[in-house]
């Protein structure tokens, strides 16, 4: 009998971490992978409301990959070294994606889903390329 009670004591909080850290690395590889396809369609788009709409489609598609909805997600973009211009000739734009992760079995009561969550960031560079404009 103390055996299973031990057993209990030691597997239910493994079993959580376990759960938990898989959902940690889940919205990781999906903010690695919305900034990666963002920032290639950014810089591959003929301007630049297309570029932010192809952007926010890739991160959104990238985001349900992984189960996650596309408002989990806070997106900056930042372009260099015409920060008001982000798609000239060997422009580098940088996408930044952060994520937040809840922990599971966290109820709705107080509004403690929003805080009982993990945030994690991933970040792409592409340069533009040096004939974008020539098409």
């Amino acid at each position: 009998m103390e055996f299973v009670t031990a057993g209990l004591i030691l597997l239910v909080p493994t079993v959580y971490l376990i759960v938990a850290l898989a959902g940690i690395q889940g919205a990781e590889l999906a903010a690695a992978g919305a900034a990666r396809q963002a920032a290639r369609v950014y810089v591959q788009a003929d301007d630049e409301a297309d570029a932010a709409a192809e952007a926010s489609a890739a991160v959104a598609f990238a985001l349900a990959d992984f189960g996650l909805p596309k408002d989990a997600a806070d997106v900056r973009v930042d372009c260099s070294p015409k920060p008001d211009a982000c798609l000239t000739r060997l422009g580098i734009v940088s996408v930044t994606v952060r994520v937040r992760a809840p922990l599971p079995l966290v109820p709705d009561v107080l509004d403690l889903r929003r805080d009982a969550s993990v945030t994690v960031q991933a970040a792409s560079t592409n340069r533009v390329s040096r004939l974008w404009g020539a098409r």
